[in-house]
């Protein structure tokens, strides 16, 4: 089963989200900040991919995928952002995120995202 870390400040998306996500048959984990996340995955927790959130208060996503590329881990991150626009986009890209979505997000199309990143 794959698995799945939520990186989101936002108490109620984390919950939701990962009903949904186990719901589907995934393994989803949660954490409310960058900091946290790198925590979780220097102590070698299995993580297939990662869903980020951009805005959140002290690290933001984008301090996320930069320290994630210095410690050279290559987990796949979809950013999942309530904050979109093309430049953000871009940086994400740039930053190794493999695809970025708005919230409120559709779920189907997350579904989708999700499946099409973790086979690339």
């Amino acid at each position: 089963m794959e698995s799945i870390l939520i990186v989101d400040d936002d108490t109620s998306i984390r919950m939701v989200l990962r009903e949904e996500l186990e719901e589907v048959g995934y393994t989803a984990m949660a954490v409310d900040s960058a900091d946290a996340a790198l925590n979780f995955i220097d102590n070698d927790n299995p993580i297939d991919l990662i869903l980020l959130d951009l805005k959140m208060p002290n690290k933001d996503g984008f301090y996320f995928l930069e320290e994630l590329n210095r410690r050279k881990k290559s987990i796949k991150v979809i950013v999942l952002t309530g904050y979109a626009d093309i430049a953000s986009a871009i940086k994400s890209a740039k930053l190794g995120a493999a695809d970025f979505i708005t919230k409120p997000y559709d779920l189907d199309e997350l579904i989708v995202s999700i499946r099409k990143v973790l086979h690339m």
